[in-house]
């Protein structure tokens, strides 16, 4: 069964009661479908997202290459990028726009496991909610990585400039300015992520 998430067409949910795909058949739609973006649910549903438009790409690629700036300097993780999907503890496979693993925790993983979607959360990620997203989804789905083992989290509202901030601990912080940058605290010290020119 195929369900449309709102009127605005952003993801298509399909419900798979019939046929559940295993990991690999799964991994392999995603490979094969390089122009699409798959998630897959705690109860394998997939989740098909729209393609983002051209502020949205351009939003996604300033904030890796900060990310990115940052951790060639500490060398200390591994940045991946939106089509970077991750096995969460709790079954799902979700990709973040951007996210940050400390580098032990991949380096413990074989090669095979390195070529397909890692059985981990990141200790960072990163969600910029473009115009077909609503927050509530979104912040759904912060919700997921921070109990699936995340230990920061930022949420990004380009369109209100606004970011939800997420804390291991439990707390969320709204912080309604792209003037201050945001720091990454003692998950990623040193990192001060500039918004100001997010559009």
């Amino acid at each position: 069964m195929i369900t449309h998430n709102s009127t605005r067409m952003e993801t298509i949910t399909i419900q798979t009661e019939t046929a559940e795909l295993t990991e690999e058949q799964f991994f392999h739609l995603c490979s094969d479908n390089k122009g699409l973006r798959f998630e897959r649910d705690k109860n394998k549903n997939i989740i098909l997202m729209a393609p983002t438009g051209f502020y949205s790409s351009s939003n996604e690629i300033d904030v890796e290459f900060q990310l990115e700036l940052w951790n060639r300097k500490k060398q200390e993780g591994y940045v991946t990028g939106a089509s970077g999907g991750y096995i969460l503890p709790n079954g799902a496979m979700r990709a973040p726009d951007a996210a940050w693993t400390k580098k032990e925790r991949i380096d413990r993983l074989t090669d095979k496991e390195k070529e397909r979607f890692p059985h981990l959360c990141p200790d960072f990620v990163i969600e910029i909610r473009s115009k077909s997203d609503t927050l509530k989804m979104l912040q759904e789905k912060m919700q997921e990585w921070m109990e699936n083992g995340c230990r920061l989290g930022w949420l990004i509202d380009v369109e209100n400039k606004r970011v939800f901030i997420y804390r291991n601990n439990g707390t969320t912080e709204a912080v309604h300015s792209f003037k201050k940058k945001l720091s990454g605290e003692e998950v990623l010290p040193g990192l001060k992520l500039d918004l100001s020119e997010l559009k």
